[in-house]
């Protein structure tokens, strides 16, 4: 077919667009920031009781879709798709009001708190960088635990914290098992981390419900006695979930998975330690202060617990003498996608 174009006459070119994909990436970084913020303030002005009376009903709102996109971003999910369900999810807890849909919201707010808390961290070559991820990974659970009640739920405690972890423990080793290779990437070690995890985690959780419906009464009495006395001198008591799986599985999992895949297995145990700060929240005879402080200790305890583990491991993994250390840390530098980049 001949040309229409007249001889001698150049025909313009259409300008490229200025909204590249880079751009719209920063724009929408730029849009989940505001968002964080605006959460962030009035999470803090509901718990300082100033500022719109429904307040904290929008920071719940706001932080469940940030946390649900940057969720599926890091797992390589569909960020629009998830975002929009946890939003219309969301908006219609607050708005048709509803106990079971707020109850859900809350529920599904402290999954996805407590897995984005795990995922966000990064391999650690040293304890003390291990103990930053531990810490990173608390505040972000925390800001999820004050979007959890920003809903108002009205659950039973021990069910809410069985069903999130629960849903939590699922999500995240499903999560893990694409990261880790599935389980042919596991190994002989990681399986027996993994088997050994699981039982003190159901040990811990058997041992607590048994003790409260077949304890013997001056067992549970002088256990009882015990706690009202840590409280009254110390003001808080820590969780032992948190102290002896979640918090160690976060310090050791980051260290282990600067030097092998497998450590994805054991941070997987971090969201005992994680989805339990929305649970402590939940609780409305747990004041905002004792919260803290239950968590504080728990971390402390938990550290101390995790760094012994980490010298155990090194001991029978790592050369011998400073000079040894050294040498292992400098070639601790297993590859893996930064903080804010896709793990898949």
């Amino acid at each position: 077919m001949p040309s229409t174009r007249t001889p001698g006459r150049r025909v313009a070119e259409r300008a490229p667009s200025r909204l590249g994909p880079g751009l719209v990436v920063h724009l929408a970084r730029a849009a989940w920031w505001l968002a964080m913020a605006a959460a962030v303030g009035l999470i803090a002005a509901s718990a300082l009781e100033v500022g719109p009376a429904r307040g904290d009903e929008v920071a719940a709102v706001l932080v469940s879709t940030c946390y649900t996109v940057a969720l599926a971003i890091r797992t390589g999910g569909r960020p629009l798709v998830f975002g929009g369900v946890a939003l219309l999810l969301g908006g219609a807890a607050v708005l048709a009001d509803l106990p079971t849909v707020r109850d859900g919201a809350a529920v599904l707010t402290a999954v996805a708190a407590g897995v984005l808390a795990v995922m966000a961290t990064v391999p650690a070559v040293r304890f003390r960088a291990a103990v930053g991820e531990a810490l990173l990974a608390a505040v972000i659970a925390g800001i999820g635990a004050f979007a959890v009640i920003g809903y108002r739920p009205q659950v039973e405690l021990d069910r809410f914290d069985y069903l999130s972890l629960a849903l939590a423990f699922l999500l995240a080793t499903g999560l893990v098992y694409r990261l880790g290779a599935g389980l042919y990437g596991l190994g002989r070690r990681g399986l027996v981390v993994v088997l050994l995890g699981s039982v003190v985690l159901a040990g811990t959780l058997a041992y607590a419900e048994l003790l409260r419906r077949y304890g013997a009464p001056d067992v549970v009495d002088s256990i009882v006695e015990g706690v009202r006395w840590v409280r009254a001198n110390l003001g808080a008591v820590p969780r032992p979930i948190q102290v002896l799986v979640g918090v160690p599985a976060l310090v050791w999992g980051t260290h282990m998975r600067a030097r092998r895949r497998q450590g994805w297995w054991v941070s997987a145990f971090g969201v005992a330690a994680t989805v339990s700060i929305a649970g402590l929240l939940v609780n409305p005879a747990t004041r905002l202060a004792e919260a803290g402080l239950i968590t504080a200790y728990s971390l402390a305890l938990g550290l101390l617990i995790g760094y012994l583990i980490i010298r155990i491991d090194l001991a029978f993994t790592a050369p011998g003498g400073r000079r040894g250390r050294r040498a292992e840390e400098l070639t601790a530098l297993r590859p893996e996608p930064g903080r804010f980049q896709p793990l898949l």
